[in-house]
This record gives structure tokens, sequence and C-alpha cells, in this order.
């Protein structure tokens, strides 16, 4: 048995399985503590199924902690920013394109080091060491306790960045290092932005780790426990605590990946409406198609794996005005229950139309049958408009694909959507994210750049692969059932020594104990 919980912004799902079986889910309110609420969650779902706790094995928790700590700017540490790459790299120093309040909240302790490679591995420069014992102990004297270390082409040659972490660790005992070439890929400025943004979530990452962990206790379930990553895939609880940045945008990730477990179909479009927002994004052989761009998240442009999804505010608590021509982007979360006209409450949401519609069986239709035919009919079109707009936005050709619906609020969603071959709403459609956490397999990923002279194009490909599935197992994945399904070469013919970019993603079924 395994459980499988998503912790959303407006509800907490957790659902219980045995192998592919839904043996049974459940559904509450996302309360302001977050650990009550996924220990209601857990409470609820083992009476519901009669499981004793000591029969589950696994638990995959998907949260959203460390991407609102980023966008809220509340619950960051102090970071020292340290690049490897001078005399190379000065006129652009570290958090050079971030917002200012963000930059603020951290400290903005930025340090450049000689150092660095070129794309071939050659040295820009020789990392100075006493010039890094220079930064460690202006660190010491801050008393910073997390520091991200980026050098320039450190995923072809990562030899400096690990060097530069032994120095700070003898100089600053017990201090939190991040290496921006186990995070993010090939641009210096991005990646960096990434390892920043990593180190800062650390002692985040112990606390959140520590709660979901302590609820589990506190219901006497053993069990080891497993974080979503963005990919689709899941990571231990000591590999989340050192790489929280992995798990932004995993709550989609799930939904698309419990939408493909539940219906079947691995090349589709997904749409998923939940409380407040909805997310649309498109399969690629059963996971999430990667985003081919760099992604801001919170204002700063990052460059490590992230999911293409389109998210717009159309929600099961979306607050309806003007006469049901406007929908959003605020919501009543979860206080629907409490706020929605259909439940006693004074503030018209999606969900009472979809009541006053007959499309769904909630609260008291009484409540809502003032409400004008037009005012109906006029909100169900703007809904209607914004899900056939996104669809429209995500496909990369005009040809009709199929379009999975999943969430609690794909309730809302009574028409043929533009553009869609078919509409698939498979059973237990309202808690995909959960299903997609519990499901999930163990992922690793690498991205360098190659040099054919050095060695034939099959050893690089050989080379690559063993690093991908080097951190899938470290990430928690069972060594023998380790699949390469994903591999990218992108040659870079503007540069010399037969250069090459390539990508390899490698995936695993858990290790279970």
């Amino acid at each position: 048995m395994r459980i499988g919980i998503d912790v959303g912004g407006t509800n907490t799902d957790a659902v219980l399985m045995d192998g592919i079986r839904v043996v049974g889910w459940y559904k509450t309110p996302t309360t302001p503590d977050v650990s009550s609420g996924i220990i209601s969650a857990l409470e609820h779902l083992l009476e519901q199924t009669r499981v004793p706790s000591r029969e589950v094995r696994a638990v995959m928790i998907g949260t959203t902690h460390f991407t609102n700590a980023v966008v809220e700017r509340k619950r960051l540490m102090p970071v020292a920013a340290i690049r490897l790459g001078l005399p190379a790299t000065e006129c652009l120093p570290p958090m050079v394109d971030w917002p200012a309040d963000l930059r603020d909240t951290i400290g903005n302790h930025a340090y450049l080091v000689h150092g660095g490679h070129e794309f071939d591995g050659r040295e820009i420069a020789p990392l100075d060491e006493a010039e890094l014992r220079q930064v460690a102990a202006d660190v010491r004297a801050k008393g910073l306790r997390s520091a991200a270390i980026a050098s320039v082409f450190s995923p072809v040659n990562p030899s400096m960045e690990e060097r530069a972490a032994e120095i700070l660790r003898e100089e600053i005992p017990g201090i939190f290092v991040s290496l921006s070439h186990e995070i993010g890929r090939i641009g210096l400025l991005e990646r960096e932005n990434a390892a920043i943004m990593n180190a800062c979530l650390r002692d985040l990452a112990e606390r959140i780790v520590n709660s979901f962990r302590d609820a589990l206790a506190r219901l006497d379930i053993s069990a080891p426990f497993y974080i979503s990553q963005n990919d689709g895939t899941l990571m231990n609880a000591e590999y989340a605590e050192k790489y929280p940045v992995l798990t932004f945008a995993s709550g989609p990730t799930n939904s698309m990946r419990g939408a493909a477990f539940l219906s079947g179909v691995k090349e589709a479009m997904v749409v998923d409406v939940g409380g407040t927002t909805s997310d649309v994004g498109m399969l690629i052989h059963g996971f999430p198609r990667e985003s081919s761009v760099a992604v801001e998240i919170g204002g700063v442009r990052t460059n490590f794996r992230m999911p293409d999804v389109l998210s717009f505010g159309l929600g099961g608590g979306s607050i309806v005005r003007d006469e049901g021509a406007r929908i959003g982007p605020d919501s009543v979360g979860y206080e629907l229950t409490t706020r929605g006209r259909a439940f006693g409450g004074d503030t018209l949401t999606t969900t009472d139309i979809a009541v006053a519609a007959g499309l769904v069986d909630l609260g008291d239709r009484a409540r809502v049958a003032d409400l004008p035919p037009q005012v109906i009919a006029r909100a169900l079109d703007e809904i209607q408009r914004l899900v056939d707009v996104a669809v429209d936005r995500m496909k990369t050709s005009a040809a009709a694909i199929p379009v999975i619906l999943v969430g609690g609020g794909s309730i809302l969603i009574s028409r043929p959507i533009q553009g869609a071959s078919e509409i698939v709403k498979p059973d237990h459609f309202p808690v995909a994210n959960a299903i997609g956490a519990a499901i999930a397999q163990v992922g690793g990923e690498t991205d360098r750049v190659f040099a054919l002279d050095r060695m034939t194009r099959d050893e690089e490909l050989a080379e690559a692969k063993r690093e991908a599935s080097s951190k899938a197992i470290d990430a928690g994945a069972d060594p023998a059932t380790i699949q390469v399904v994903d591999v990218e070469e992108v040659p870079l013919t503007y540069l010399p020594s037969n250069a090459v970019r390539i990508r390899v993603k490698a995936v695993g079924d858990l290790l279970m104990a």
C-alpha cells in the first residue's frame, strides 16, 4: 500500500493505492499550518478504507511550500552567492537581474573569485583558493549559514565548484552549500540563480520535511516518505532537504501524471481545474512537456527543468462579477463552503453557477435559484472561453488532440473544448494530483557539453546515461529498474572541437524496503 498526498493552496488531497488500484481517497481544506490538514486527511482516509497504518509502505507528498516562500518573499535564508569566473564575468555580478525586494530579502551577499572553465573543460583561470578563503572569512563574520557556488561551465567540469565547497566547509563547519552544476543547466546566470534560490530555501526545507515526518509519526506511519519533483518523479526526504528548488511546479506535474495514469492516454492535453487556478499542459509519453525557455520563479530567471504549463485564474472558488462577464482571478479558496452562495454565503462563485445550471449537486440549489438565466449563461460562456483559449495557446499544431479533464473544479466545464478530438474525464478525477504523486517513479537528469575530440559519441552518451542513472539512484530509485526515457543531442556547430550538448533523463521504480 502507498499513500499519495497533494498539499495545495485550497485543498489537501490524499489517496491510498494498492499497486495500480485506488483503494480510497479523501479531500479536505488546506489548513494554515499545513501539517494538521495532512493529519486530518490521512486520519479520514485510513478510517474510511480500514487499512492499518502498518500496511502503508511508502508516502508520496507534493507541496507548494517552497514556491510560495519565494513568491511571498517569506522564510528565506540569507545566502552567500559565490561565483568562480574572474576575470571573465565581472560585468554581470550575481543576482544582477533579480527583483530588488527579493535580492534584499536574502541579503545581496555576492562574491566573485578567480576560476571557471571554457565549454570544452579548459580553465579560464585557476581557482584562487587564498581568495576563496578570504571570502569564507567574510561569510563567517556575517553569520551566513548557506552559500551557492556557481562556476563558468561547471556542468562540463564541476571540479572547481566541488573544491570550493570543500574549502567553505573547512572554513565554516555546518554551512549549507548548493552547487549550480547539480541543479541548473548550461547558461551561467540562470543556473546560478537556481542555485541561489535553492540555497535560500535550505532552512525551510529542513523544517517542512521534519513537519511531514512528525505528522506521519503522529499517525504511527513508519513508512519512508518522498517528495514530488517538477518533472513527474520523486526524491527521498533527504534529497528534498538538499534540493528543495526541484519541487517547484510539482503540483501541476502530479496532476498531469495522474491524468495519464487514470485515462491511459499518454499523448494529450491536460486541463487541471483546482479551487483557485487552472493548469494546462501537454503530455508527451505520459510525462509533462518540459519548457524549452528560461522560466521565471518569483521574478527570477532560471534554467533548471520545469514543466511547460499555462496557469490562469479559473477554479471552483473563483469569484464571479459583472453579471457573469468576469471570472476571477481571485478566489474564495478553501472558504468556498462558507462564502459561496449555494452554501449560505454571500459571494457568487463559479461553483454557484455550476449548481444553478444543474451541472453538479452541491450545497443548496434553492439558494441560487434567483440567479437570472442570462447571468448563468454569460458566466458559462466566459468559463468556456478561458479554457478554449488556454488549450489553443498550449497546442503546437492545429490538429485536434485528446483533452483530459481532472481536478475538483473540472465540474465547471460542460461543453466541448475547441481543438479537442475527444474529452476524457477519468474515474477519481478530483484527486488526480495525489494519484500522480502516489504512482510516480524516481528520476535523475544530466545536461552537459562534451567535446568529441576527447571521446567518441558512444562514450559520451554512455557517460551521460551513467550520470543520469546515478542521480536517480541517489534520489531513491531501485538500480535494477532504471531506464533511460529521454536522450537529446544538440550539436554546437559554432564551437570548435565538435562540441555537442547531451541531455539524458533516467527513471526507475521506487526502492521499497
